[in-house]
């Protein structure tokens, strides 16, 4: 057997006999052929291309759900954000379990979550239940998306083949997501909405066997839980969650929605104190050296706040406006989702030339433009004309390229900026602020057609809200990212 030791810089492997598993433990090695090294990704990359499959479908499948258990619409959002609530919610968990356990042992228990989790959505029998079970999916995703980006960490050593790396893994997980759509669309007009949840079995078991036949352990750097900050950001995010859904319904005085956001303002700045002054913080302080790690994270909630409204949003605007099936709303969805797959490939040819900065400035700044343009021409144009379906379309791809650019070049700042040693929780922080950016966009996507249930106004009102989002991603990292250097 191979066991691997190492430190803050690196991992060494320690051969016992098994020269294939140690070919595979050093990414880039003579011993190692193009074949084990694409086995390695994409084994790395299953678990979350499932769920992004998972997460993607699931909003054409909405309009079916909402018909079989006759869901009112902020039902229909909980169905989404009830997944990402959990997986928020415990995504820093799931990173110090990584460090605690070791990323691969976390990895294979999150696969095994969400495959049982899956199992109980597809055979939900009622919006309560598959609404719980969707909350357990999310659970299994925050064990195995850190432990993923750790173990990706530790295993491509170099820092150009990480970025390189980087930017096909997020290809693979774009693939999937512009997949979502189409694969849903065709899954629930053929077999019913409960199919699209069965589809992750034979993945997940896939994903299992992958990772115990190709992946190495990797040490554990074990670190003591916060159970208290933990539990004070869970309920940060579940009364956040609870106000920005049912606020509408409820009314924005009423006494439950009053109550949460007292207790979401006391809770978060208990957690400050907390975080502050105790002695396990969810987060090492060596993570907040600098500016740039915040940023960072700033950036993707702000991304991922606008690419998830954003497919919610189109989701239900194909059907419920246009009035098409949910293949052809798929089919029509295509196009978009896959065009973060061609900004992802390009992600990271650019960052190995020029570094991370220029893509993260120019992947924001053409999204806020692109979505200025479609704000414009929604003002101005019927909502199903010739006219603004192609503008619409055309846009949204660019949009979509330029923020494929984007999010890797991100998640490669992140990684350079908090090195091996940090990888598990860095990598947990970004992608909580990316899930809790999600959840938030979302809900406001929610909230928006609650109030307004003509798609003249819907949708140019969705827009001023993804402009504004990318906008304030240009800021920052215009004034918070550095150039940093590749190799």
């Amino acid at each position: 057997m191979s066991r691997l030791s190492g430190g803050q810089g690196g991992i060494n492997l320690v051969d016992e006999g098994k020269t294939w598993q140690a070919a595979v433990a050093v990414v880039g090695s003579p011993r190692l052929g193009r074949l084990e090294e694409a086995l390695i990704l994409l084994t790395l990359a299953l678990g979350f291309m499932m769920a992004m499959v998972d997460v993607t479908s699931v909003n054409i499948a909405l309009p079916a759900i909402a018909s079989s258990f006759s869901l009112p619409l902020s039902r229909l959002v909980w169905v989404v954000d009830a997944y990402t609530l959990s997986f928020a919610s415990l995504l820093l968990v799931g990173g110090a379990l990584a460090e605690r356990w070791g990323a691969k042992t976390t990895y294979q228990a999150g696969l095994l979550v969400f495959i049982a989790a899956s199992l109980l959505c597809g055979f939900a029998g009622s919006g309560a239940m598959l609404i719980i079970a969707r909350l357990l999916q999310g659970l299994g995703a925050a064990l195995f998306m850190p432990a993923s980006l750790s173990l990706m960490s530790h295993t491509f050593q170099d820092t150009r083949q990480r970025t390189k790396m980087l930017g096909i893994w997020s290809a693979l997980v774009g693939v999937a997501s512009g997949s979502g759509p189409l694969i849903g669309g065709m899954l629930v007009q053929q077999f019913g909405w409960r199919s699209i949840f069965m589809v992750n079995i034979p993945l997940g078991i896939a994903g299992v066997l992958l990772v115990k036949k190709l992946i190495p352990k990797v040490p554990a750097h074990p670190r003591p839980l916060s159970l208290l900050s933990h539990a004070l950001l869970l309920v940060v995010l579940v009364s956040l969650t609870f106000v920005l859904i049912e606020g509408p319904a409820y009314g924005w005085q009423s006494a439950i929605i009053v109550s949460l956001l007292a207790c979401m303002v006391v809770s978060a700045l208990a957690l400050i104190v907390q975080e502050r002054r105790g002695t396990h913080p969810l987060l090492p302080r060596a993570l907040f050296a600098n500016a740039t790690f915040p940023a960072a994270s700033g950036i993707g909630f702000l991304i991922s706040f606008s690419t998830f409204a954003q497919i919610f949003l189109l989701g239900i605007f194909f059907q419920d406006a246009l009035h098409v099936t949910a293949h052809e709303a798929g089919m029509q969805m295509l196009p978009m989702m896959f065009s973060f797959m061609v900004g992802n490939l390009l992600s990271g040819q650019i960052s190995a030339r020029v570094g991370t900065r220029y893509p993260l400035l120019f992947g924001t700044a053409s999204a806020a433009l692109m979505a200025a343009c479609i704000l414009v021409t929604a003002l101005n144009t019927d909502m199903a004309s010739v006219l603004m379906m192609r503008l619409l379309t055309l846009c949204v791809i660019i949009m979509n390229i330029s923020v494929g650019v984007a999010l890797p070049a991100m998640t490669t700042t992140v990684l350079q900026v908090c090195g091996t040693r940090y990888a598990g929780s860095a990598s947990a922080a970004v992608n909580a602020s990316r899930q809790i950016g999600a959840l938030v966009g979302v809900a406001i996507m929610g909230g928006l057609f609650h109030a307004a249930s003509d798609w003249a106004w819907r949708m140019p009102a969705a827009f001023v809200v993804l402009m504004c989002s990318y906008a304030l991603a240009f800021v920052l990292t215009y004034l918070f990212i550095p150039k940093l250097r590749q190799g």
